[in-house]
Parts: C-alpha cells; structure tokens; sequence
C-alpha cells in the first residue's frame, strides 16, 4: 500500500486544516517567529509547495503585509483554482493567543479582506500545539 503525498489528501473542514498545519510542521516549536503559507484548491487539494517567511516582526508592518499579499497575488497568478489562503504563524512560547498575535490577525484581515479573492485563515503554531486564530470566512471546504 503506497501513502499518496500530503498536498493530495483533501482538507475538508477546519478541523482538518489545523491538523494539516500540525502535520506539515510536526513538531510545532519553534524558536524563532516565522509565518508558513499554503495554498489549497477547491477541491481541498493543496499546492505541493509549503512557503516560510522567516524572521517576521513581533507585530506587522504595513510592508510586511504588503509583500505578503504581492506574494499571494503571484502564486495565485500561476494557479487559478486556487480558493484557499492558509497561513500559520510560528513563534517561541506557549500555543496561547497574545496580543500581538490578535496584531497579526487584525493586520491581515485590514490587507486581505479587499485585496484578494480568495478566502484565508490564520493558525497559531508554538509550544507543540497548533491553534486557529482565524478561521476561515468564506472558504467552503469540499464535502464529498
């Protein structure tokens, strides 16, 4: 029996997409602040290509922001059935929601809510524990 790759076992619900972050960044400590970007299809499929943007800021700019929405328009730009925006942001500490990460979310729903098409969500990654912080508005997860 042959395990088919992560990028092709379907998300299909919130629930789902946190464990996927558990997966894809097992074990989920970290000592340093990172964001990972993954982007999934419609049908839950995701693209085979799990993008870390290191070193990010305690709270984010509105640089930072920016680049991470021009990141997203390129990707998306190169597949056009991409529905999806999943990201996780890494930190040392413990998997409990600061202010500075409620900064990060409040930041991204100010550049992305009208910048871009498709829906996203934001997961906190720290201590070993993978939480949401965001979830998903307006991404309707496969249910077949």
């Amino acid at each position: 029996m042959t395990t088919p790759p992560l990028a092709q076992v379907p998300v299909r619900s919130t629930a789902e997409l946190t464990q996927r972050w558990a997966d894809l960044l097992d074990p989920p400590v970290f000592a340093a602040r990172s964001l990972w970007l993954s982007w999934l299809y419609e049908d839950g499929t995701t693209l085979p290509v799990v993008m870390p943007v290191d070193d990010v800021p305690r709270v984010p700019g509105l640089p930072t922001l920016r680049g991470l929405v021009h990141l997203h328009e390129a990707v998306a730009e190169h597949s056009s059935d991409i529905t999806h925006l999943a990201m996780a942001l890494c930190r040392p500490g413990h998997a409990v929601v600061t202010a500075d990460d409620d900064e990060w979310a409040e930041g991204l729903r100010t550049v992305l809510d009208d910048a871009i098409e498709s829906s996203w969500s934001l997961h906190l990654a720290a201590g070993g524990r993978v939480v949401p912080v965001v979830e998903p508005s307006a991404w309707r997860p496969p249910t077949g």
